[in-house]
């Protein structure tokens, strides 16, 4: 009985563990990839909302023909409705992005792409990494803007697209393929755990790089324009 009881208490605290550990990981890092999964979740609504007036209407229309649905026909209504709020939440399951979807985004999505890709990677990394995965969310929010107004073929969005389409996820899976005891055993000068850690700080600055460079860019422009139109209307007033 006792075992039973200690059985019973172990797998009530596994459970609990891990819905704290899927609570933490639930948060979203960027502002970008929590758009998105709102999109998502409000269009499965719009789904299910529109299936339960569908059920409501046709239930209102054969009690009409039929003379009253009884309550045996109130209760399938309303089972048939949970039912389909259920199911209309639940599915179908946003597209997780992978490797080639980052390299395939446009540029508008990219940002939300990477950090909704990102989030998927939390659980496996070290609490160091998971911090700078966090904060390479928010660089990637601040680079969103920027990216909406480049072109596809500019050559700051294939330096984007090589850094978080193709460096990031390498970084990343190179870690988590490693077996556990090997990624925190140094090999030569550093560990598995501490060159993804540096790999991932490179990372964040480089992202902080290319929006102060596409910026300066825009910048560049803006004051281009504004030279041009001085010297158009200073010419047409002399």
């Amino acid at each position: 009985m006792s075992e039973n009881l200690a059985s019973q208490s172990d797998e009530i605290l596994r459970n609990a563990g891990n819905a704290i550990v899927n609570q933490k990981y639930a948060k979203s890092i960027g502002e970008k990839s929590a758009q998105l999964k709102s999109k998502h979740r409000w269009r499965n609504i719009k789904r299910a909302a529109v299936a339960v007036g569908a059920i409501w209407v046709g239930t209102s229309v054969l009690g009409v023909i039929v003379n009253g649905i009884g309550l045996g026909g109130l209760a399938l209504a309303v089972g048939l409705s949970g039912a389909a709020i259920w199911a209309l939440l639940s599915y179908p399951k946003m597209p997780m992005p992978t490797r080639e979807t980052l390299k395939n985004s446009d540029l508008p999505r990219l940002a939300g792409q990477t950090e909704i890709w990102l989030e998927q990677q939390r659980a496996a990394l070290p609490p160091p990494a998971v911090t700078l995965v966090e904060n390479i969310g928010a660089r990637l929010d601040e680079l969103a803007p920027q990216l909406a107004r480049i072109g596809e073929h500019d050559p700051a969005a294939r330096e984007v697209r090589t850094l978080v389409g193709e460096h990031l996820p390498e970084l990343v899976n190179g870690y988590r393929e490693l077996p556990d005891s090997l990624k925190r055993k140094s090999h030569g000068s550093s560990s598995p755990e501490d060159q993804l850690i540096n790999g991932l700080k490179t990372i964040d600055q480089e992202i902080e790089s290319m929006t102060l460079k596409i910026a300066k860019g825009e910048l560049d422009k803006l004051a281009t324009r504004e030279r041009f139109l001085e010297l158009k209307y200073d010419r047409g007033e002399s």
